[in-house]
């Protein structure tokens, strides 16, 4: 039995003899041990009287002195209270660094709760949107940033990509928009100023476009004046094959600028809608292997290995600048008498997916998270020599962006690679198609 339990038993014990000792000399036995229990009882009702006021007074300072049981309740709960103190100085100090961490970013700040309230907040934010704490807090931040996208990106719940919107104090600026959960059901929400960025990324689309436009002009002269020297019998051996080598770099040239021209168009333009409609992608797909077959002259074997009757809604011409390219690709890439395979089939869920295969030299794993960037070459020797441009899978990633699709590459070295367009399944007009074959 614990000393503190001892001392208990042995003081009401004695209390208890002594009751009964005084009733034995002066009668009254059973008041004389009443007695004895109201003082047991009187003390402890003292002693919670002392807990009480010292609980109260919110102050870390020593128990009162006390023995017995009581003093070690008072003992346990002083140790308590040493813990609760130094877990809120803890928390303290990890919620004021975080502030000072917050407060000194360049980026806008806020912490929200499950229903997007506002609940704090930095400097950087309130100066971005123009916030206060004594009107905002607890207000919903689509209720103090007015913008259908950011009610939109909200509504989704998917917050793994930014969003950009105009800013709310100045419309000349744009913020970028960045929810991250975290913790029991909130958000830290991050607007950057993007305005620069955007700003130099339209600087260099328009210098691409504008220097694009330039360079048609003066290619198609040269490349007018080079055809016309080629077919003259009388330039000789000595002048025909530099001849010849000027007429493949002027094409190759020419190829570049229309690359850069329609990824131009892709970045900067939005989709006509005039231009939208059900695509008859079967057809399509047999005109870009007729087309391919024409340019490559046989030296491969392209093959159409299934073609489903369902339409794809979207901007045809995209859709072919797309699919040819996936096609060139494939020949590029393979040697000749390689064999290449294209393909539109709907998938269990429902989705469209356009396929290009081949049995060429595939692509190294480390290659496959850059083949969309810009005159990014796996093989650059080889690319160039086939006419390549370096720009044709991002033309393709553009496209398949603006039609909501995304692109699935699989690939194995010296065994060939596959070229997946996965089409979202809302895309895909299977009814209209089915009553078109019906009538």
């Amino acid at each position: 039995m614990p000393k503190a339990w001892r001392s208990e038993f042995v003081l009401l014990a004695g209390l208890l003899a002594a009751g009964l000792l005084l009733g034995a000399l002066l009668g009254s036995a059973g008041w004389w041990l009443a007695l004895a229990l109201l003082v047991v009882l009187g003390r402890h009702l003292w002693q919670l009287a002392r807990l009480e006021k010292w609980l109260d007074s919110g102050r870390q300072r020593n128990p009162p002195e006390s023995w017995g049981i009581w003093g070690e309740v008072f003992e346990h709960y002083f140790r308590l209270q040493k813990r609760y103190y130094k877990r809120k100085k803890r928390l303290a100090r990890v919620i004021r660094e975080f502030r000072e961490s917050t407060a000194a970013m360049p980026d806008g700040s806020l912490v929200l709760d499950g229903d997007f309230n506002i609940l704090w907040f930095n400097a950087a934010a309130e100066r971005m949107l123009d916030l206060s704490n004594n009107r905002d807090l607890g207000q919903p931040i689509a209720n103090l940033v007015r913008s259908p996208r950011l009610s939109a990106y909200l509504a989704t719940g998917e917050f793994e990509q930014p969003i950009v919107l105009r800013s709310p104090v100045d419309e000349t600026r744009s913020l970028s928009v960045r929810l991250i959960p975290y913790g029991s059901n909130q958000y830290l929400a991050l607007f950057r100023d993007v305005t620069r960025m955007l700003r130099l990324q339209a600087m260099r689309r328009d210098f691409v476009a504008n220097a694009s436009h330039e360079l048609r002009s003066p290619l198609t002269v040269l490349s007018g004046y080079i055809e016309s020297l080629a077919e003259d019998p009388g330039i000789g051996q000595v002048w025909y094959e530099p001849v010849v080598e000027m007429q493949r770099q002027c094409r190759r040239m020419s190829s570049l600028v229309d690359d850069l021209l329609e990824l131009s168009r892709l970045e900067t333009e939005e989709p006509d809608p005039d231009c939208i409609e059900p695509v008859d992608v079967s057809a399509l797909a047999r005109r870009i292997v007729h087309e391919a077959r024409l340019q490559d002259g046989d030296h491969h074997r392209l093959e159409i290995v299934g073609l489903d009757a369902a339409r794809l809604v979207g901007v045809e011409h995209e859709l072919h600048s797309a699919f040819a390219n996936l096609v060139l690709n494939a020949i590029r890439y393979s040697d000749p008498g390689g064999h290449v395979q294209v393909s539109w089939r709907l998938d269990e869920s429902g989705q469209g997916v356009f396929e290009v295969s081949d049995d060429g030299i595939g692509i190294d794993e480390k290659h496959l998270p850059f083949i969309t960037q810009r005159f990014y070459r796996v093989d650059g020797a080889r690319s160039r020599s086939k006419g390549g441009t370096g720009l044709g899978l991002a033309i393709v990633k553009h496209v398949l962006s603006r039609h909501g699709a995304r692109l699935d590459v699989s690939s194995e070295p010296g065994k060939g690679s596959t070229f997946r367009c996965l089409f979202p399944a809302e895309r895909v007009a299977v009814k209209a198609t089915e009553e078109l074959a019906r009538a």
